[in-house]
């Protein structure tokens, strides 16, 4: 047996509700109808006869009734009896019994062959030995026939109201499933497809379903960046550890055939190591990056004197020649938030870099300093500078000015990983270079960092 769907589902529940929701008011309409109409009558019966009392005198012997007195209205008969039971004036409903008791000022039932009245009696004194009974006479109501009435009407109403809620049920779940339905679409194209690129894109609200558009399309936005930066990194690695593992792989099969001396099997063992090495450094800083970009790299954001922070690093720099000189000039008690070992790896990587292209008996000048609540950092060399048409390029990955220069040392992620590092502090980098004259580069971050 075939499982309804979410919209038969729906409306059936809200056909099913509307149903028994009627049903209770009709319930309710006859149970309170024969109250109702009881009390509407009562109230018509003590009204008319207050207001009759009020028209009625003597003068001279003489009964008299002035223009608001009424024998009959809206169904209420007025009689005028002496006090012995003689009908003085009015005239009863037909089939009215005689002789009935009078009661002063109360309403009582009072039964005949064609119904059930409802009777109020009022002792009218004109004065002291001369009193008549006014009395108010009408029919009760037959209630019976008014719910007969109502239940036909409900018959015929109730299939109607059904039937309209029922397609009001079935138009408001069709509306409602059409965004969902656009979501499935979209999961199922991208499965079939395999194109992480496609998005939802329902209007943004703050219902519930907009709501889950929006989740659904920061998920596919989050797997295609993942599966992109899988991708890259599978091309990235491929291509980089080519040359390092064809280089292992020679000096094994040549050591494999013999050398005539140790030394050169000593060579052998070294190339091997070097390029060991540097696979692992490669692997470790594609694998950070990676997680840099896919967001899985926990950013640790701490309040530290970054004075103290970048004073301690340019002191303990062991790869800078002896012939270069290394200008520190650090502002004082510059106190920021941020990570310290992202902080420390953006600043070992423009260290670096300032001494593969600065010039070997010239220097690398490092300034800290704040602005209001901007910090500036720049580190500076005057080596070979960077042309104009390749201050873009330097940003990819695995791209390096020169080299020729620098086969051997790196692979040409470090300004790529200074980008990444700034963008999580929310800051900016920019390069400042003149072909044959040197660069900068400088770094401004917020000093407090907001985070989402």
């Amino acid at each position: 047996m075939k499982l309804l769907s979410m919209k038969a589902k729906l409306t059936i529940w809200i056909t099913t509700l509307m149903l028994f929701l009627v049903g209770a008011v009709f319930v309710i309409m006859l149970s309170f109808t024969s109250r109702i109409v009881t009390n509407n009558t009562n109230n018509l019966l003590l009204n008319t006869a207050k207001n009759n009392l009020a028209s009625i005198s003597k003068k001279d012997g003489k009964i008299i009734f002035d223009e608001k007195f009424s024998f009959t209205y809206n169904g209420v008969y007025t009689l005028v009896y002496s006090e012995a039971g003689a009908l003085l004036a009015g005239q009863p409903p037909l089939n009215f019994p005689e002789n009935v008791n009078f009661i002063n000022g109360r309403v009582h039932d009072v039964y005949s062959k064609d119904g059930e009245y409802y009777v109020i009696d009022y002792l009218l004194h004109f004065n002291w030995n001369e009193r008549v009974w006014i009395r108010s006479v009408v029919q009760k109501p037959d209630v019976v026939d008014l719910v007969e009435d109502m239940k036909i009407v409900a018959l015929v109403l109730l299939p109607m109201m059904i039937v309209i809620a029922a397609i009001g049920a079935y138009m408001l779940a069709s509306s409602t499933f059409k965004p969902i339905n656009k979501i499935i679409d979209a999961a199922k194209r991208i499965e079939q497809g395999s194109d992480l690129s496609l998005r939802i894109g329902l209007p943004k609200n703050y219902d519930e379903i907009g709501k889950l558009s929006q989740a659904f399309d920061k998920m596919f936005e989050r797997l295609e960046k993942s599966f992109e930066s899988e991708k890259q990194f599978t091309s990235d690695a491929s291509h980089e550890l080519r040359t390092p593992i064809a280089v292992i792989l020679a000096q094994c099969s040549d050591a494999e055939q013999g050398y005539d001396d140790i030394d050169k099997y000593k060579q052998a063992i070294e190339v091997i190591d070097r390029q060991a090495k540097r696979i692992s450094t490669l692997i470790n800083q594609l694998l950070q990056m990676a997680r840099l970009e896919q967001g899985t790299q926990v950013v640790n954001f701490e309040i530290h004197d970054l004075s103290e922070f970048l004073e301690i690093i340019c002191l303990e720099q062991q790869n800078i020649p002896d012939t270069m000189e290394l200008k520190i000039d650090i502002q004082n008690d510059i106190i920021a938030q941020f990570d310290i070992v992202l902080m420390s790896r953006l600043v070992q990587n423009l260290i670096d870099n300032a001494i593969k292209y600065g010039d070997k008996n010239g220097y690398i000048k490092v300034k800290l300093w704040k602005q209001l609540n901007i910090i500036y950092l720049s580190v500076e060399d005057n080596g070979i500078g960077i042309s104009e048409d390749k201050i873009d390029s330097i940003w990819k990955r695995f791209y390096q000015v020169d080299n020729s220069r620098n086969k051997q040392n790196g692979a040409g992620l470090g300004l790529t990983m200074v980008k990444q590092i700034v963008n999580l502090h929310k800051g900016q980098v920019s390069v400042n270079s003149i072909y044959g004259e040197g660069t900068c580069f400088l770094v401004c971050f917020p000093q407090t960092q907001n985070q989402d």
